[in-house]
């Protein structure tokens, strides 16, 4: 019997959780009503990243996100999914404090944008917290890793767990979040070799950015997928389309087609007395 949900029905966290090595787990991020029509479609996870202060925002890191940007965008999520499970970020400075600041804004993003869970970074040391908000019904999912609210202690956007004590530190991270409750844990900028054995060390799935493909699920930035930026190229990305060249020529004919007074033509205007 598959252990696919049914692709008719919400899923929620336990839908996501007991994926447990079986069928890949598909999630691209979302930020707006349009993308989450087109991506809840084909996804299991709908991720309202605290990427968007880049992505959308034209912020340099995701530090400034703020609780009424994540909240904003959720909402919007939520208008264009009805199947995949949506998780919304906590930003930064939103949880760090302690569980009970963190239990108040996880609370506050899921009964504001009506998401099925929260996203927070960090391992063993965010454990208690964890534990906190599952134990108060908040489904929680880990990230551990490249993460970047921390870029400015990490010195910069490199990959994680080099190393033999760097590879410990995030088996000892993963598990920690595992025994804690996170229903899945995403690994963020790991070699492959690492990425594999955290996913069969932890009973929960694991979704990869750039850890290889042996993880339980893969997640990408949907606009770096589509090649909406033309200059940034992580490594880790595979671009399904380039749409910002598409983009781009199609704004240059339209110009050149005003410039021209060619746009707007007879069969885009109205006269008199004919219908709208």
């Amino acid at each position: 019997m598959s252990a696919t949900p049914d692709r008719t029905a919400r899923l929620g966290a336990n839908d996501i959780r007991a994926r447990k090595g079986a069928e890949p787990i598909v999630c691209l991020t979302a930020y707006t009503t349009p993308m989450a029509r087109l991506v809840d479609r084909h996804c299991d996870l709908l991720l309202v990243g605290d990427s968007l202060g880049m992505v959308v925002h034209g912020l340099p890191s995701t530090v400034g996100v703020t609780m009424e940007m994540m909240i904003l965008h959720g909402q919007a999520v939520a208008r264009g999914a009805s199947h995949g499970c949506m998780v919304v970020d906590l930003p930064f400075g939103s949880y760090e404090q302690g569980r009970e600041q963190a239990f108040r804004n996880a609370a506050r993003l899921m009964a504001e944008t009506g998401c099925q869970a929260v996203k927070l970074e960090g391992g063993r040391h965010m454990a208690d917290t964890v534990a906190f908000l599952v134990q108060r019904g908040i489904p929680v999912m880990g990230h551990i890793g490249l993460t970047p609210q921390s870029v400015n202690t990490l010195g910069g956007y490199r990959v994680q767990g080099r190393g033999h004590h760097e590879a410990e530190r995030l088996v000892a991270d993963a598990v920690a979040l595992a025994d804690a409750g996170a229903f899945s844990v995403v690994l963020e900028k790991l070699p492959e070799m690492l990425g594999r054995r955290i996913t069969q060390e932890i009973p929960v799935p694991t979704i990869g950015i750039g850890a290889g493909v042996d993880c339980d699920g893969q997640v990408l930035v949907v606009d770096d997928m589509l090649g909406l930026f033309a200059d940034f190229r992580p490594k880790f990305v595979k671009r399904y389309a380039e749409l910002a060249a598409t983009a781009e020529a199609a704004i240059t004919a339209y110009a050149a087609e005003v410039r021209a007074r060619r746009f707007p033509g007879p069969e885009h205007s109205f006269g008199e007395g004919k219908p709208a």
